[in-house]
């Protein structure tokens, strides 16, 4: 992932750097200052998905400020 990409501030969904809204959740609170990332393929299998409230497949952020 390119540190370029942003991040959503609520659901930590990382999007295209072209994004103004979260793919995800719609959220307009958007950021690039973000750390760290995890993909997540099956997050009905998956405890960090569980830890992280995650219920759709995708990439996201560890870190957002």
């Amino acid at each position: 992932m390119a540190a370029d990409r942003l991040v959503c501030r609520e659901c930590h969904r990382v999007n295209d750097p072209d994004s103004e809204t979260c793919d995800a959740c719609n959220s307009s609170s958007l950021t690039e200052d973000w750390a760290g990332y995890v993909v997540i393929a099956h997050p009905e299998d998956s405890e960090i998905a569980s830890e992280m409230q995650v219920t759709e497949p995708g990439a996201y952020a560890l870190k957002v400020r």
